[in-house]
């Protein structure tokens, strides 16, 4: 009878948390963040990546729809590129000839580059 009730809990616990991540990303409307992607572009900074890179679909995910207004140089494509800049690492991020590497959340790049994230 244990055994039945603690597979039972397990069951519920995976299901709630499939359904959880699931919806993770839908609390934003597509778009949300047009403006400030388009004021970061504005601003110089650059997002260096891949399409195989994981943290740059982390990245990527953060701003939904938004991420088409992004500086982005896809490293494979734009190889030259990627190497001039010195780029070692995916995603990396550049601002005023400053490097950033890894994932980089909102309110960091908004206070790098003054833009507003509720713009």
């Amino acid at each position: 009878m244990n055994k039945i009730l603690i597979v039972g809990v397990l069951v519920v616990l995976i299901v709630g948390l499939m359904v959880f991540l699931s919806g993770k990303n839908s609390e934003l409307p597509e778009g949300s963040y047009d403006n400030f992607a388009i004021c970061l572009t504005e601003k110089g900074l650059k997002m260096y990546g891949t399409e195989w890179c994981s943290h740059c679909k982390n990245q990527k995910e953060i701003f939904g729809n938004s991420f088409q207004y992004i500086d982005y140089i896809d490293c494979d494509k734009r190889r030259s590129e990627c190497l001039s800049a010195g780029i070692r690492g995916y995603p990396t991020w550049v601002f005023n000839g400053q490097q950033y590497s890894g994932e980089q959340n909102l309110k960091t790049l908004s206070e790098l580059t003054g833009c507003d994230i509720n713009q």
